[in-house]
């Protein structure tokens, strides 16, 4: 795995390498459990998100609503059914969050262990299979949790990619990538 030297730190040869231009690395290999938290911060924080978790709820509610006033229910009978349904779909949100993030770590998981060197201009991936080159304006925003930087894609923050915390070389580097995004991308 290259440890891409030769394109980072940007720097003035006769005042060194600035705080602003200094490049930051995270070395990680990410986890199912680092895509299921990055899916669930997306779903709490962008509209986006929260329209994909409301939307089977919504539809249980309506669903049973409807139901119960076609057949002439009980209000107790359609209480229950309301509950038991609303109950149903959120397990079943909370159980294809959990499984589209299986999904999408088995994407990377063959790519082995990565690493992740960003300055003010881009931010480079590399693994042991792969390794590509996006400069900011393909992320749109980016949101933070206790343990990742997830960065959004898209009006609709449809793509993502999960930068884990515990990648970092020293813990000063997560405050250095957060500048970094904070000068690039907008914060949800």
């Amino acid at each position: 795995m290259s440890t891409m030297s030769g394109d980072f730190p940007h720097q003035d040869t006769d005042r060194g390498p600035s705080v602003r231009d200094a490049a930051v690395e995270f070395d990680y290999q990410p986890t199912a459990a680092d895509f299921e938290e990055a899916l669930r911060a997306r779903a709490r924080r962008t509209p986006a998100g929260r329209a994909q978790a409301l939307l089977a709820p919504l539809a249980a509610v309506v669903a049973v609503v409807v139901f119960t006033a076609l057949r002439a229910a009980s209000l107790p009978v359609g209480i229950v059914s309301l509950v038991i349904s609303v109950g149903v779909a959120s397990w079943g949100t909370l159980r294809g969050l959990r499984t589209m993030a299986r999904r999408m770590h088995s994407i990377v998981e063959p790519y082995g262990p990565g690493r992740m060197v960003a300055d003010d201009r881009r931010a480079v991936f590399t693994g042991e299979r792969v390794s590509f080159t996006n400069d900011w304006t393909v992320f749109r925003e980016y949101l933070e949790t206790p343990h990742l930087f997830v960065l959004l894609s898209g009006e609709r923050a449809a793509g993502l990619a999960v930068l884990p915390k515990r990648g970092a070389r020293v813990p000063a580097d997560v405050d250095r990538l957060r500048a970094i995004l904070d000068r690039n991308l907008k914060r949800r």
